[in-house]
């Protein structure tokens, strides 16, 4: 799914208007139509409602609402914000057709406190749409403190207001929404963090915009979805062997992170590698032998870290991954710098080799292009300067993926990839028990692993991210989101992996 800039949906409204043809006022009928549907399956008409309006177009559908839930016999009380200031046409054009009796004005900042909403009752919040492009202030921003202070579930159109569609938020009075009900694709304020407390449930609805539209115009992100990730998979073929699926190396491993290591060897393993080797500290070496058999052990003249290997040839593999677990030892330091300057095949670069090269950002200029790194974001800030705000964030990652020809895979619960053309992809599965150590050494092998196979940096990393979540999904269905831990993350991955070759 395309998630587009506030500029672009608006251009989407006009595009839909202009060659459908529709009106205005109609395409507004439309988006209320479908809230009005929503609200009725949710709610009985014995819950009554009260729909807080602002006097453009999102506030329009506010009272297009009302009207077609006082026509379902519903409880409804509108009350309208400044209204007499700069109200648009299709606004008044709902007015007109809402009885008077309904609906009240809010004019003044006394007038505010005197507001009265029962405890039964939903509040629909109507107040501003994806046009705000300024703080909310004066009555608005007093009304918005005002809800915020109920303890009623809060219906939110569109975007909650106070929310900027497409930049921070941060210092704005937003309203806490339970429920958003937002038009046609995701807003990009509905994917960031920041933002989660504010929007609650996002519900999308098709009020039937312009495919052709969609079609022809570049997204501002991609959100994955399931056919797309599919368009990526290789099933195998019946005609195979491992030599097929290439030999991968997974560098990992310290004294007291052995886990690490396991975690990542493992799921290099379950996303089907062919052949595996493991460059360990040496006291490791049985540990690996013992619990995961499958994989080849190259062992470190050190016992307790990673250190250069003499007359190692990194570039005889299919693909690599370095750093779970590797500690940040001036040793070890000294591999991840050997690895970052010689390695021309197929990369991961994680955990503390991200550490180490935030410590020697001149190696930056060594990085191969086909690599893929995955920080979080305190790793990230570390590497790239400190964000003032998730958009920034993300936005910083677009560039330097540009910059550093690289792929950089920001970990979050809506998992940002950012490709080497500036293309932004967010991730759609996985949930917030995977905020668990080792989840991220288990992305690392899936990585290596699609890596070793022949997909891309781009392809493995959509695929990687995607498998990912999904096992971390099918494991919570099992667990709970409590009791997920890394390990289960590799354990269902198999299933995840059924899950995407079925139609």
């Amino acid at each position: 799914m395309k998630v587009f800039s506030a500029a672009g949906i608006r251009a989407w409204d006009q595009y839909t208007i202009t060659h459908e043809p529709i009106t205005s006022i109609n395409l507004m009928e439309k988006a209320a139509t479908a809230c009005a549907n929503w609200i009725t399956h949710k709610y009985t008409p014995v819950m009554p409602l009260v729909i807080f309006c602002g006097n453009g177009n999102n506030g329009g559908d506010g009272l297009a609402i009302a009207r077609l839930l006082l026509q379902q016999h519903y409880l409804v009380q509108v009350y309208c914000i400044n209204v007499q200031n700069n109200a648009s046409a299709d606004f008044l054009a709902n007015q007109q057709s809402l009885p008077s009796q309904v609906y009240s004005f809010i004019n003044h900042l006394g007038e505010v406190n005197a507001i009265s909403v029962p405890e039964s009752a939903v509040i629909v919040d109507c107040i501003f749409g994806t046009g705000l492009n300024r703080p909310p202030e004066g009555i608005a921003a007093a009304v918005i403190e005002h809800l915020n202070k109920l303890a009623n579930n809060v219906i939110s159109i569109d975007v909650p207001s106070g929310l900027y569609a497409d930049t921070s938020s941060k210092g704005n009075k937003v309203v806490n929404a339970s429920y958003t009900l937002s038009f046609q694709c995701y807003k990009a304020a509905l994917l960031v963090a920041e933002n989660s407390i504010f929007f609650g449930e996002v519900v999308i609805l098709n009020i039937g915009l312009s495919a052709e539209y969609y079609g022809q115009t570049p997204a501002l992100w991609t959100i994955t979805d399931k056919n797309l990730i599919q368009s990526i998979y290789k099933p195998r073929s019946a005609f195979t062997h491992k030599g097929s699926f290439g030999h991968a190396i997974i560098m990992a491993g310290s004294k007291g992170k052995t886990g690490a290591a396991l975690l990542a060897a493992e799921a290099c393993l379950r996303s089907g590698v062919g052949l595996l080797s493991c460059y360990l500290p040496s006291f490791a070496a049985a540990i690996m032998h013992t619990v995961l058999p499958e994989a080849m052990v190259i062992e470190s003249a050190d016992t307790n870290i990673l250190t250069v290997i003499d007359s190692f040839n990194i570039n005889k593999y299919a693909a690599a991954g370095i750093g779970p677990g590797i500690g940040m030892a001036a040793a070890t330091a000294l591999l991840v710098e050997q690895f970052i300057k010689d390695c021309n095949i197929p990369c991961v670069l994680d955990a503390d080799a991200l550490n180490i090269l935030s410590e020697n950002k001149d190696w930056l200029q060594y990085l191969p292009s086909n690599l893929i790194i995955t920080p979080h974001p305190r790793e990230f800030d570390r590497l790239f300067g400190v964000s003032n705000n998730d958009f920034d964030r993300i936005e910083k990652a677009q560039q330097y993926a540009q910059k550093l020809n690289i792929v950089i895979v920001l970990k979050g619960h809506k998992t940002i990839i950012a490709l080497s053309d500036g293309t932004i992809y967010l991730n759609n599965t996985g949930n917030a028990g995977m905020a668990t150590g080792g989840s991220g050494d288990v992305l690392t092998g899936i990585l290596t692993g699609l890596l070793s196979q022949g997909y891309t940096t781009k392809e493995a990393a959509l695929l990687g991210v995607y498998l990912h979540g999904s096992s971390g999904d099918i494991a919570a269905t099992i667990t709970g989101q409590e009791a997920l831990i890394a390990g289960d993350i590799v354990k269902y991955l198999g299933k995840a992996f059924l899950l995407l070759s079925k139609p």
